[in-house]
């Protein structure tokens, strides 16, 4: 895939005004500075993701399955994008658990020194109850990561929450 040409203005200018509105806790108007965005720059990787953002903060989760998709589609190399299509999917109409895991599973094997990617299989397993499998995960995500971070933010992790005590225990 050849790598993407940077955003030239206007475009430039209104992804950073969409991100500046999301700073501010308006996505609503980070959104209308996005449809001002060229139909020729709609599908570069940067905006996509902060259409992901955009949709994710208003808890549009079906617009959000659409915009991680196009962005798995030209930025599939990028660990995060396949996080972002996960978690829109386990949210959107129609996705959930098993969704979520079918897209993130594969991820590992292409990126498997990303700890987040292991941490949310294990939260997917547990949640899915698969406990054992949960563990697996959990375990992988602490080999790839920082152990402490990752404990700390399991215990507040309401996915993780049957695994608590274990976890607690590392």
């Amino acid at each position: 895939m050849e790598p993407m040409q940077r955003l030239q203005p206007p475009d430039s200018h209104h992804l950073s005004a969409a991100l500046g509105w999301l700073d501010l806790g308006s996505p609503g108007e980070a959104f209308r500075e996005l449809k001002k965005i060229a139909p020729a720059s709609a599908s570069h990787p940067d905006v996509l993701e902060v259409r992901w953002l955009v949709c994710s903060k208003e808890r549009k989760w079906d617009e959000a399955v659409v915009a991680s998709r196009e962005l798995l589609r030209v930025a599939s190399d990028q660990s995060r994008n396949w996080l972002h299509h996960a978690y829109a999917l386990r949210r959107a109409t129609g996705g959930g658990l098993q969704a979520a895991w079918d897209v993130l599973r594969p991820a590992w094997d292409k990126f498997p020194d990303e700890p987040t990617i292991a941490y949310n299989l294990s939260c997917y397993a547990c949640q899915m109850e698969q406990l054992d499998e949960a563990r697996k995960w959990f375990q992988c995500a602490v080999q790839a990561g920082d152990k402490s971070a990752l404990k700390f933010m399991a215990l507040s992790d309401q996915d993780l929450q049957p695994l608590w005590k274990e976890i607690s225990e590392l």
